[in-house]
């Protein structure tokens, strides 16, 4: 973009229009580091540098911004548990590097390939994983005080069932601002964090230390957010009525989305992702213009750089999280489920029974493969399984 071009572009409206967005994708944004242990500075930074990256791969044509990623919370959680937060970085930079395969791959053989290595009897399974895996997490949160999480809950479903236009996109970010609300009223929160930030600061950066048993781990998860990546594009196409599948192409969106992850990675921050509620957000406002999705990226990026902001959000008390986290995690699974249904895939179909359940049963039993150094378990092994599955058993006549 031209400097005169910027200059035109960058007006009063639009810079409102770009927190508007950020607004939108904030909560989730910063509640997968504060579930994972990171600093959320270090996602808001890396949420507003990916995108901004994307929107160069794509040549700006697609309004798209990214934050951090569901789908790995678990994988995040488990791998820094058991090979330390820089090994499991390693693991998200390979991620990143998995959706450049998947780009190159789908340049060559086009998005027909794609979905015939990840159906939804795969992908199906592998998403119901990642929301039921972390369901004790949630309750262990949540009972540490339960009346503000019932408060926060509640608040985030009153949200997603009744609420209207712009108010329905955010049932997070409202959930924990009642919650952190009722919170400050009982006098239960710890300002020591505020206190001691400083107004300006960098975020906790975390240099990433290479790991073949995290890379191992974390690659298979990518399956998942691959598929969704996917999906968004279709629907941001839908909403803007151009087709960014063809032009500039989803081996492009992809690439754009992979890159952005491994820089995540290096800085250590969570795996980014393109947000359906932003493409909802567009939806509503009828804004299809890039540049504001460049505008909350910048914007994202201050706000990394302010101390008081990360010192604020790590003061949100665990009860609060963990009511959020009952939906959120529940409604991961849902998405899951949904895939099969959209799908149509027949679970009358023997086959598909057995991919389905031995995915489910080998992700949520926590099966463990290891040989010397090497380990794959929980949702990467299932992931795997169900890859290989799919390949290997026949298909009926009426599926092929």
């Amino acid at each position: 973009m031209s400097e005169k071009s910027f200059r035109e572009q960058l007006t009063v409206k639009n810079t409102v229009l770009g927190v508007q967005f950020l607004f939108v994708a904030f909560g989730a944004t910063v509640l997968v580091p504060l579930l994972v242990g990171i600093d959320p500075a270090v996602a808001l930074f890396t949420a507003g540098v990916g995108t901004l990256i994307f929107h160069l791969i794509t040549k700006g044509q697609v309004p798209v911004f990214l934050g951090s990623s569901f789908a790995f919370i678990a994988p995040i959680i488990e791998a820094t548990r058991l090979y330390g937060l820089p090994g499991t970085l390693s693991g998200i930079i390979a991620v990143g590097l998995v959706y450049a395969v998947v780009s190159a791959l789908v340049k060559l053989r086009g998005i027909t390939f794609v979905e015939r290595l990840f159906p939804a009897v795969v992908v199906g399974p592998v998403i119901m994983i990642i929301g039921l895996s972390l369901a004790s997490s949630a309750v262990d949160m949540a009972k540490t005080d339960w009346p503000l999480a019932v408060i926060s809950l509640g608040t985030a479903v009153t949200v997603v069932i009744f609420g209207k236009r712009m108010i329905k996109l955010i049932p997070i970010f409202i959930g924990i601002t009642v919650g952190y609300t009722v919170a400050l009223i009982w006098g239960k929160v710890d300002y020591s964090a505020i206190r001691d930030a400083a107004w300006f600061s960098l975020p906790e950066f975390t240099a990433p230390k290479f790991s073949w048993q995290a890379i191992l781990y974390m690659v298979p998860v990518a399956i998942a957010p691959i598929i969704e990546h996917v999906g968004d594009m279709y629907a941001i196409s839908g909403v803007c009525e151009k087709n960014f599948i063809e032009k500039p192409g989803l081996h492009r969106t992809l690439l754009g989305d992979g890159i952005a992850t491994a820089i995540a990675g290096f800085f250590g921050g969570v795996p980014n992702t393109t947000y359906s509620e932003v493409t909802g957000a567009i939806t509503l406002t009828k804004v299809t213009n890039p540049f504001v999705l460049r505008v909350a990226a910048i914007t994202a990026i201050v706000f990394a750089l302010v101390g008081k902001v990360s010192g604020f959000l790590k003061t949100i008390p665990q009860a609060i999280l963990g009511g959020i986290m009952l939906l959120l995690f529940g409604m991961i699974a849902a998405i899951g489920i949904k895939a099969l249904v959209d799908s149509r895939a027949s679970l009358s179909e023997t086959r598909n029974q057995v991919i389905v359940s031995i995915v489910l049963t080998v992700g949520i039993g926590g099966a463990v493969i290891s040989y010397g150094h090497f380990s794959l378990a929980g949702i990467g092994l299932a992931a795997t399984v169900g890859i290989i599955l799919n390949l290997l058993l026949p298909k009926t006549k009426k599926e092929e």
